[in-house]
């Protein structure tokens, strides 16, 4: 290299290193965009000063800035991405040389290429992280020419090749998750790699120029600034470059950036990057609908429509693979219109639509308190479908809608958990307890107590003092509120207050000491309880962390629940037999079949009178399931040969249809005019869905001195109820009384079962009924 030349280039980098420090040490100096707009024109004209000094004006090459140099989102501590592009047969080695040597010397990083155009748009097809740092390219110094052929170029390539390489790129997205983590739950996250940290918002940009989908702005923009404003501030404080924002960095960054304490700073990270994970997940999702080929929506019926648009629940529709509100649906005067939609697009496994979300936000009206049996079974309903409940609990979280249904929920939300084992926010943590405790529901006998204990076991948490005390006292207020009867309310409380009480015991405690099983008995007295606080545990455990829960852990707690079980006088009590009141069995009198429709609520009643037949139950249910009548509960008992069944049932979407309608579809599909099995699977040959616990079918010993007592627990599905009573009619058996339940999407049915003699059922004659009943429990498939 030309002495000249160094000895200049020397020069001007100790003058820009002059610059630099002084405008980084000012003590007005804070993280801004403007900071970094400054921060690149001192670099620009540094490095305009290197090139011309190295010979590079009127080679017709250019000195082009890429990735984040060339967004001009320079951090403190930023490396610097260069292209020296130059003409074909032009050589620049001695101009690079010239370039490179003073920006090592200033102790920068330097990610740095010499390429023709050509060389680079080959290059830029063949590696994606390249193509992705092209599609930033900025002159600083040079033919400005170069940049913008070669731009043009990448671009056209980069839109051509859209449909085969955003696939790529999303996998690469996902690979980068799994291996940095969320940045919204860690306690020392990656700001660059972390899913929904900087890189992501990179991907969206690159979406967004291949026209395949727009990004929503409104999610991503200021999300970002703060996210480059706290990288700005942690590459100050640690004098690394590093974007790992740990945690003895933490307190400093915090203060740089005026805030109150290093809590407050991972809440505003936490709270930026679940946008821009939210963003990226909606921008997936169309960048999906519209690479798929053109093609109906798949309808609850098996037929197919484009644009059309499938009803789901009562003012909730699927169009085009999203969650929206009907044309119809008035969210002005329907307050459970929020829950309700968010349920119906958990359980179809299905986005709900931003627009969607904004509405109801904006327009419902505040739930009555207490809520309504249909709001509260709709929050049972959104946290009993698994793991596709986080995105919909995502989507109104970022309108903070949860702080408005739940108060309480404001003081969790995206806060920080101190401790290395949790792997979530408090918030978070909560969901997720939920998730894994939706496949544990058929382990309890309430499993909408089981969920939504799941969600506020831990809402005592982000205050000062004991959380279980402060957890205690909140529920004791939120579950009334929610519309939870005091019987209920009082189990929510307790597994509030005993949520700690198996892990610790099982863990760190004699469990062969009768004083141990005695202290435990005494605390949880009640088997039901019991069983919910055990799966509870797990749930809790699961969502902790990976080194939480262990097979030690969960033998140690089915030993301690199993000694306290026996000492607590044995197993659960058997399910309640079906009673009903003196002036429903007093619609025994009379011939045919009769039914009479009654307000109860936002429900109806249907009581149902007709002669003892086989199939009765499973002929009313398959009718009710036709007309898209949700069954929330039903008991029926057999009276001198005639039968009596009161039903409460909720309109899936539509109104509940005229008495005589009913009447006559009944009698018809008694008479087999009406041919209800293949109307039904006809109908629900096609099912949005998501994956949910194996049903279970339990005879329960001793429930009954006078007939067979079988128990069933599942998810709820279309037409559930009938297969269910079909099957057990089509194994000539009576079924002489029934109580079916439906809490939220989950379906916990008794039927008291006699043989045609009037007696139980054999235990092998019983075993064959379970056994049949199981084997129904799958939906219909396609014939």
């Amino acid at each position: 290299m030309d002495h000249d030349v160094a000895v200049n280039g020397d020069r001007a980098s100790l003058t820009w290193l002059a610059s630099r420090q002084a405008f980084l040490s000012d003590p007005n100096w804070r993280p801004s965009h403007p900071s970094r707009l400054e921060l690149a024109r001192l670099t620009d004209g540094w490095l305009a000063k290197l090139f011309a000094e190295a010979g590079g004006v009127g080679t017709g090459a250019a000195l082009v800035a890429v990735g984040g140099f060339g967004r001009r989102e320079l951090a403190p501590g930023s490396d610097l991405d260069l292209l020296l592009l130059h003409p074909p047969g032009v050589t620049v080695t001695s101009v690079a040389d010239a370039l490179w040597y003073p920006i090592w010397d200033a102790g920068l990083r330097l990610d740095h290429s010499v390429r023709t155009v050509a060389e680079a748009r080959r290059l830029a097809g063949a590696d994606l992280r390249v193509m992705l740092g092209l599609l930033d390219a900025r002159t600083v110094a040079g033919d400005d020419a170069l940049r913008t052929s070669l731009l043009g170029s990448v671009l056209a390539d980069w839109r051509s090749l859209a449909r085969d390489r955003l696939p790529q790129l999303r996998a690469a997205s996902e690979e980068r998750a799994v291996r940095s983590g969320e940045l919204a739950h860690l306690l020392e996250p990656d700001l660059k790699e972390s899913q929904g940290g900087i890189r992501d918002i990179v991907v969206l940009r690159a979406v967004a120029a291949s026209w395949i989908a727009d990004i929503p702005h409104a999610l991503v923009d200021e999300p970002h600034r703060l996210l480059l404003d706290v990288r700005d501030a942690l590459h100050h404080v640690n004098a690394r470059g590093s974007d790992r924002l740990t945690q003895p960095d933490q307190p400093a960054v915090a203060a740089l950036l005026g805030m109150a304490d290093e809590d407050v700073l991972l809440r505003s990270v936490s709270k930026a990057a679940r946008s821009v994970a939210y963003a990226s997940e909606l921008t997936w999702s169309r960048v999906e609908r519209v690479a798929r080929k053109p093609q109906g929506v798949r309808r609850l019926g098996g037929r197919s429509t484009a644009p059309g648009r499938v009803p789901l629940a009562e003012g909730v529709v699927v169009q085009d693979g999203e969650v929206v509100l009907a044309l119809e649906a008035h969210p002005e005067r329907d307050p459970a219109l929020l829950l309700r939609a968010a349920a119906a697009a958990a359980q179809a496994g299905l986005p709900i639509a931003p627009h969607a979300v904004a509405r109801l936000v904006t327009e419902c009206p505040p739930l009555p308190l207490p809520w309504p049996d249909e709001a509260r079974d709709s929050l049972v309903s959104l946290l009993g479908a698994g793991r596709s409940s986080v995105r919909v609990w995502e989507a109104f979280d970022q309108v903070d809608a949860w702080s408005a249904l739940m108060p309480e929920w404001a003081v969790v939300r995206s806060a920080p958990q101190r401790n290395p084992i949790h792997t979530f926010t408090v918030d978070r943590h909560l969901v997720e307890t939920s998730v894994y405790a939706s496949a544990l529901t058929r382990r309890v006998r309430r499993p909408d107590l089981l969920l939504v204990g799941a969600l506020l076991h831990d809402i005592g948490k982000a205050r000062p003092g004991d959380h279980t005390e402060i957890g205690i006292e909140l529920v004791g207020q939120m579950a009334p509120r929610m519309g939870f009867n005091e019987a209920d309310s009082a189990v929510l409380v307790d597994l509030v207050r005993h949520h700690l009480l198996l892990p610790d015991v099982a863990t760190r405690r004699d469990l062969e000491d009768p004083s141990t099983i005695d202290a435990v008995s005494t605390a949880i007295s009640d088997p039901d309880t019991l069983e919910l606080l055990a799966a509870l545990t797990e749930a809790d455990s699961l969502a902790t962390g990976p080194a939480v829960w262990s097979d030690w852990k969960a033998r140690l707690l089915e030993q301690l629940v199993s000694r306290v079980r026996t000492q607590t006088a044995g197993d659960a009590a058997p399910p309640p037999r079906p009673e009903l009141s003196p002036e429903q069995r007093a619609l025994a009198v009379g011939s045919g079949v009769e039914v009479l429709l009654e307000a109860d609520g936002v429900a109806t009643r249907v009581t149902v009178m007709s002669p003892d037949r086989v199939g009765l139950l499973a002929t009313t249910a398959g009718v009710l399931s036709l007309h898209r009548l949700a069954v929330r509960s039903a008991q029926t008992e057999t009276l001198d040969d005639r039968v009596v069944a009161v039903w409460s049932v909720i309109p899936s979407f539509g109104d509940v249809p005229a008495v005589e309608r009913l009447r006559d579809d009944l009698r018809r599909a008694l008479e087999g005019s009406l041919d209800v099995p293949a109307l039904l699977a006809t109908r629900d040959r096609d099912q949005f869905g998501v994956a949910a616990a194996a049903a279970t079918v339990t005879v329960v010993a001793g429930a009954s001195a006078r007939a067979t007592v079988l128990e069933i627990r599942a998810h709820d599905a279309p037409g559930l109820l009938y297969r269910v009573a079909s099957a057990i009619s089509a194994s000539g058996v009576d079924i002489t009384a029934a109580l079916v339940s439906t809490l939220g999407s989950e379906v916990v049915d008794v039927f008291y079962l006699r043989s045609h003699e009037g007696a139980p059922l054999a235990d092998v004659e019983a075993a064959e009924v379970r056994d049949r009943v199981l084997a129904t429990m799958l939906p219909p498939t396609a014939g």
